[in-house]
């Protein structure tokens, strides 16, 4: 063991003589987290809608003012009041308002005699985003509208009780638990995988092993010294993000020795996944593009940014075999539900075992190159 010791001492000094590195392995994540969270997660505010009047009787005042309480209170749209049909149109065509409401002549009195009523909306459907949120908004008035003003005693439609068991969750908290797993990938990328290749370019590795240092050894302590490395990054991630994301949960005793354990099983499974791909590698510039690859394969199917619910069948089977899977479904459980590391063994179980398998693949694999 003290052997071993010896190289992980060696790894840890080396990598902390390079804070440059260390910085460039938390920015990619944090920026990441920062930008897509708030870019993503945010809801649409201020487009532009034309709503054209050609009715001005009292139920056309009544739409008008419930679309101005809109702009007022949800702030979805601004209106922008138009005076005829055609003008509305050209507008939407180019692009200067995302959405035309048009309110026909002869409105009021259709409301009034219940002879099937109807407003027009004209939609940008260039962008999804702008025109779902047009649509949904739209729809929730026209729901209000339809209501009666009274219900019977005993309702006869069946209703539906919605209840949320937790806060609502913005899209920057959605995000951090992949954030904390890309920050222990790239910190793996940059303190174990290409060190593995620069050290064994160098001969460093031949060089422990004219010692008594066996081949196990020397697999072992590389492995544990960049779990350490992750470890850190991760762990550094996970402070700064809680912080900006506003996660105040995880600086609660009980709850981070939860998260600490978790981090340190992540960042095994990394390390030891990245040291048995590399660990026939001699080629410097080989690393650097499957490592793209892995970034591309293994993050975003592993519902970091979109639920794996939503793949197709043949991604979902990659998700089964991808640590990332496991490791970003326990940190949403402990980060965002508030759960307790029992809840989350069985992520922590399949880390470990396919941490285990890896070691025992990398050190398979490994061999002197003189």
């Amino acid at each position: 063991m003290q052997r071993v010791l010896a190289i992980i001492e060696r790894e840890m000094r080396r990598y902390m003589r390079s804070p440059a590195l260390i910085f460039i392995a938390l920015v990619l994540p944090l920026g990441q987290l920062i930008i897509l969270g708030n870019s993503f997660g945010g809801k649409i505010r201020g487009v532009q809608l034309a709503v054209v009047d050609e009715d001005r009787g009292p139920e056309a005042r009544r739409v008008r003012e419930a679309l101005q309480s809109v702009e007022s209170t949800a702030k979805t749209f601004r209106v922008v009041l138009y005076q005829t049909e055609q003008d509305a149109v050209a507008d939407v065509r180019a692009g200067r308002v995302k959405g035309a409401v048009i309110i026909p002549p002869e409105f009021s009195r259709l409301v009034y005699s219940e002879n099937r009523p109807h407003l027009g909306l004209l939609l940008d459907n260039t962008d999804a985003f702008i025109s779902s949120a047009i649509s949904e908004s739209l729809l929730g008035l026209i729901t209000a509208f339809n209501n009666p003003s009274t219900e019977s005693r005993l309702p006869k439609q069946i209703s539906l009780e919605q209840v949320e068991l937790y806060p609502y969750v913005p899209y920057l908290q959605y995000m951090l638990p992949g954030a904390i797993t890309l920050a222990m990938f790239v910190s793996v990328m940059i303190g174990g995988g290409m060190a593995y290749i620069d050290d064994k370019a160098r001969g460093v590795h031949e060089a422990y092993l004219v010692t008594p240092i066996t081949k196990f050894e020397l697999v072992l302590a590389m492995n544990i010294a960049g779990t350490l490395k992750a470890a850190a990054g991760g762990i550094s991630l996970m402070a700064l993000g809680s912080l900006i994301a506003g996660v105040g949960t995880t600086f609660e005793p009980l709850h981070l020795l939860s998260l600490l354990v978790l981090v340190v099983f992540t960042s095994f499974a990394f390390m030891t996944m990245m040291s048995a791909i590399v660990a026939r590698i001699n080629n410097p510039m080989i690393p650097r593009a499957i490592f793209g690859v892995l970034n591309t394969l293994l993050y975003f199917p592993s519902g970091a940014i979109y639920p794996v619910e939503a793949l197709p069948w043949w991604l979902r089977m990659i998700t089964r075999f991808d640590p990332f899977t496991y490791a970003i479904d326990g940190f949403r459980g402990l980060l965002l539900r508030g759960t307790s590391i029992a809840s989350v063994w069985g992520d922590i179980a399949c880390l470990t075992v396919f941490g285990a398998l890896m070691l025992s693949i990398n050190t398979a694999l490994f061999k002197r190159t003189f």
